[in-house]
């Protein structure tokens, strides 16, 4: 992928995928000046010990997924616009009622609430790229842009949390508020424009999209639970990025608890540069990484990324407590693995995906989130019971395995009338 092919691909992005990675920047930058101090607050605010503050979090995060993967499908039904609508009127609720929690039990229910606005909103935001951007290259594109701009915002929201003296502080959620409220706005005016625009397009032009407010074919949720429950490979996905996300959800709670509890010199500090680390090492090898692995296909790139995991697990496991830049050096070989390992398996489910199927299948990732929900209870568990080190040597076994599933998933059958569909899709695109 040279400059030029990419500049000119980044010209054929619509104004509404504009404002979806302008939103991204604003709402995820907001988003991180407290969320990854969440298991922070809930220490110093109740003394929970790891185990509680996991429970909680992990409470959330099942309940989340289901919800998600029902809203995700129903999104194929009804239409993105409304349920993008719905999830970011959700966002403003939750997020406002967060900053003035008071109590465990109202912690407990807004986290879940705001757990379900954010495993929500990331499905629709991928499915509405496949509805908008029609070619191949310049989706693929649109995908590794918009995991860019989430980055953007997660390594400057830390910074400037710091800087206003905001990190920690539990009334700051409202500035996400704030920034979803202005992204709705945004939106109105996108979707209206998109529409204004499909209005005055010929359908018989293939390059152009058909509305996200309008899929291509009306999939009941029956006929699309059936379908997902055959795919034998999506299967073996959701499986093997279930225990991807377990490893990476130890660094939002257990790792942060891991160095709250023994004593880390400069803990905010520490906690923010990493965040920081991991955001800018994204930032800045993301599309590197992609020109360099571009020849590649899909699965060898994950396979490359989930190497590098398994090495800055082990880094993790033995890396003294007090070596500040030690910490720093693991979180860069763990964001090299993020960089190309979370773009990428976007890119891979869109590739698998029937076109009437793409909010479902899209939905269908919400599952991954399992192992985000159960990596704090399961992180908490074994911190209490055995420690830092025996936590990452486990992440870094789950890895072998995650590595071992991807080695077998090109082998895997699917259902004969999907591969029929993606050909006959693939045809229609190439004519």
């Amino acid at each position: 992928m040279n400059s030029d092919i990419s500049t000119s691909r980044l010209k054929q992005f619509p104004p509404l995928m504009w404002i979806m990675l302008f939103g991204s920047f604003i709402t995820r930058g907001s988003f991180y000046m407290v969320w990854p101090f969440l298991a922070v607050i809930l220490y110093k605010k109740f003394a929970l010990s790891a185990t509680e503050v996991g429970s909680v979090l992990s409470l959330a995060a099942v309940i989340s997924v289901f919800v998600s993967f029902v809203g995700s499908t129903l999104s194929d039904k009804l239409g993105r616009k409304p349920m993008m609508y719905a999830t970011g009127v959700l966002y403003i609720v939750s997020f406002s009622l967060l900053a003035i929690a008071d109590t465990i039990l109202m912690f407990t229910i807004v986290i879940t609430i705001c757990s379900i606005a954010t495993s929500l909103w990331r499905p629709l935001a991928s499915a509405l790229i496949g509805d908008i951007i029609v070619d191949k290259t310049t989706r693929e594109l649109a995908m590794q842009s918009l995991y860019f701009a989430v980055n953007v915002g997660c390594a400057v929201g830390p910074m400037l949390g710091v800087w206003l003296g905001l990190t920690g502080e539990q009334s700051s959620f409202f500035i996400t508020v704030y920034a979803f409220a202005f992204l709705l706005v945004l939106l109105t005016w996108g979707f209206k424009h998109h529409d204004k625009i499909q209005s005055k397009v010929n359908i018989d032009n293939a390059q152009i999209a058909p509305s996200p407010e309008t899929p291509e074919t009306k999939t009941g949720f029956k006929q699309t639970f059936s379908v997902l429950v055959q795919d034998k490979l999506l299967q073996c996905l959701i499986l093997a990025n279930i225990l991807c996300f377990f490893i990476y959800g130890q660094m939002d709670s257990s790792l942060v608890q891991y160095l709250t509890r023994a004593g880390a010199n400069n803990l905010l500090e520490l906690i923010s540069s990493m965040i920081f680390t991991n955001a800018l090492v994204i930032i800045t090898c993301q599309f590197l990484l992609l020109k360099l692995m571009a020849s590649r296909p899909i699965l060898v790139r994950i396979r490359f990324g989930l190497v590098l995991l398994i090495i800055s697990q082990i880094w993790f496991a033995f890396n003294p407590l007090t070596f500040f830049a030690g910490w720093l050096g693991a979180v860069v070989i763990m964001s090299l693995a993020e960089a190309i390992l979370f773009p990428t398996m976007s890119v891979h489910v869109d590739r698998i995906a029937p076109t009437n199927l793409r909010g479902a299948y899209f939905g269908a990732t919400a599952f991954y989130d399992l192992g985000y929900a159960f990596a704090p209870i399961g992180g908490g568990l074994l911190l209490d019971m055995y420690g830092g080190r025996t936590l990452f040597l486990v992440c870094s076994a789950i890895a072998v395995v995650v590595f071992l599933l991807y080695l077998i998933m090109d082998k895997l059958k699917r259902p004969t009338f999907i591969t029929e569909q993606l050909a006959t899709e693939q045809t229609a695109k190439t004519a």
